[in-house]
């Protein structure tokens, strides 16, 4: 932390932004859809396609420190992000497996 400067800075001295507040009050929801439409830049996020690759998490997931060997960590590293979700699935696997059998 030593040698870093903080500057501070205040919400008075910002510039205004070009946006026409104006206009946009005095617009009908109906126009400001037909623009968004055409706007290629505003895409809806979810499509069909975002579906079909949406992975669902988990939500009771907790974080935990965990060793591993480090030859299994480097193994899932190397094959992409979202290693520690692969572990994850390898895990509950074994899990699932042994509750077949016990």
């Amino acid at each position: 932390m030593s040698g870093t400067h903080i500057t501070r800075r205040s919400l008075d001295g910002r510039k205004a932004g070009r946006t026409d507040w104006t206009r946009l009050d005095r617009q009908s929801e109906d126009e400001t859809n037909d623009q968004a439409a055409s706007d290629p830049d505003a895409a809806p996020l979810v499509t069909e396609e975002w579906l079909a690759k949406a992975e669902l998490i988990t939500p009771n997931k907790r974080p935990i420190s965990i060793r591993l060997d480090a030859e299994v960590l480097e193994y899932f590293q190397k094959k992409g992000k979202n290693y520690q979700t692969r572990i994850n699935q390898v895990l509950r696997a074994y899990v699932e497996a042994h509750k077949k059998s016990a």
